[in-house]
């Protein structure tokens, strides 16, 4: 009795214990990923393409509607124009995107623009290689200063970067009181198609890397699982810091285009605060699939989102529907929000718990089950040899035959 008792337990224990050793494995891959916590398992993508098939059906309805009604506008220098517009709106939205999947929103990204493409206006006629150097520079710098906010006292990054945000617009407000005549060299018309491409290419590039499990959390480890106070370590510090200097680069960059875009249409760089332009790049990739929490992210999002608002913005002026920019993207980024809330919901990672896929728990229940449930050798003897044994008793029971057998 006490061996067939031992056995069973044996057999439970070997039964969990292999599993054990593939949910150890399991487990571990995921340490590296997430030490302290955060849910087990692969994000689903799932959502994400499905909403990316949405979005380049709504580009290619805007696109008929572009061609039916304004076929100029997609042809010649006019096309090119579009293309150039795109980038600049691009490339702010490649670099909220990065900031959104590090969990460390950038809301200095219009101002920087705006300042850059002040800045390049004002001194382009040196040359388009040095005057560009100096907003690089300067964008680099105050994305350092809201990354020495953000990751050193580890604060949210819209906290952070609007403090980065207001020293921009102070400094446009000092400087640029008024419109200013471009004076750069540089025509991005000619280049338009490389410039487009340049920025698909990295995007869709950007969204394929972070397809794998253990980068896409390294990117998006800032993102808080639990107590905002507790710190989520040195990588997750490095990614966020790089991500926001790199994003402020990209905005210096954007602005630079959109200035030389300025310039091709004859038309003066007017100041502002750049906040409609921080909205359209947040609200882009927003649109596109990126979590405002952070990590989530699809592929081709960012950049079928960028296609869809700049269409609309296009057609949008064709036609004379005198809607603001800062309208469009407050409009981008309530859209957003919503895109965020599914993705969040059908987007959240399968743990291994949610199945029947727990063999040490089955293992477990089905040696109780079987102990509880069987009768052993030694119990069946015991409830034979107690049977009765006078006469009486094997004429009425029917044990009886039984009875005189053993007998």
């Amino acid at each position: 009795m006490a061996y067939g008792h031992d056995n069973d337990a044996t057999d439970a224990g070997q039964l969990g214990g292999r599993h054990s050793a593939s949910r150890s494995a399991t487990n571990l891959e995921d340490v590296f990923d997430d030490p302290a916590h955060g849910e087990i398992g692969r994000d689903r993508l799932g959502v994400h393409f499905a909403w990316e098939g949405v979005l380049l059906l709504g580009a290619l309805a805007l696109g008929y509607l572009l061609y039916a009604n304004h076929r100029e506008a997609l042809s010649g220098g006019s096309l090119r124009n579009l293309l150039v517009f795109g980038t600049c709106l691009g490339v702010l939205a490649l670099a909220a995107s990065m900031t959104l999947r590090a969990s460390v929103v950038n809301l200095a990204l219009g101002p920087i623009a705006i300042a850059s493409a002040l800045y390049y206006s004002d001194k382009g006629a040196a040359g388009a290689v040095s005057t560009s150097v100096w907003p690089l520079l300067l964008g680099l710098a105050v994305g350092a200063g809201i990354a020495v906010l953000v990751v050193g006292f580890h604060v949210p990054g819209w906290a952070g970067s609007l403090v980065g945000a207001l020293v921009a617009v102070a400094w446009i407000e000092n400087k640029y009181p008024s419109p200013v005549v471009v004076s750069g060299q540089f025509d991005p018309a000619d280049k338009a198609y490389y410039l487009i491409g340049g920025f698909v290419l990295v995007s869709i590039a950007g969204g394929l890397l972070c397809m794998i499990k253990p980068v896409r959390r390294g990117v998006g480890r800032f993102r808080s699982v639990a107590d905002p106070a507790s710190r989520r370590g040195g990588l997750a510090a490095t990614v966020a810091a790089l991500t926001l200097i790199g994003s402020s680069g990209l905005a210096a960059v954007a602005g630079i285009l959109y200035a030389s875009y300025r310039d091709v249409l004859n038309e003066q760089m007017a100041p502002g605060t750049g906040i409609e332009w921080t909205a359209l790049g947040v609200g882009a990739a927003l649109v596109g699939g990126v979590s405002a929490f952070g990590r989530r992210g699809g592929v081709f999002g960012t950049v079928l989102a960028t296609t869809v608002i700049t269409l609309l913005i296009t057609y949008s002026q064709l036609e004379d529907w005198g809607i603001a920019l800062s309208v469009l993207g407050a409009g981008a980024i309530a859209a957003g929000l919503i895109v965020t809330r599914l993705v969040e919901t059908f987007g959240r990672p399968l743990s291994l718990d949610d199945g029947p896929d727990d063999w040490s728990d089955v293992g477990i229940a089905s040696t109780a089950t079987w102990s509880t449930t069987t009768t052993s050798p030694a119990d069946t003897w015991s409830g034979l040899s107690a049977q009765p044994t006078s006469p009486a008793t094997t004429t009425t029971s029917p044990w009886g035959a039984e009875t005189d057998r053993w007998r």
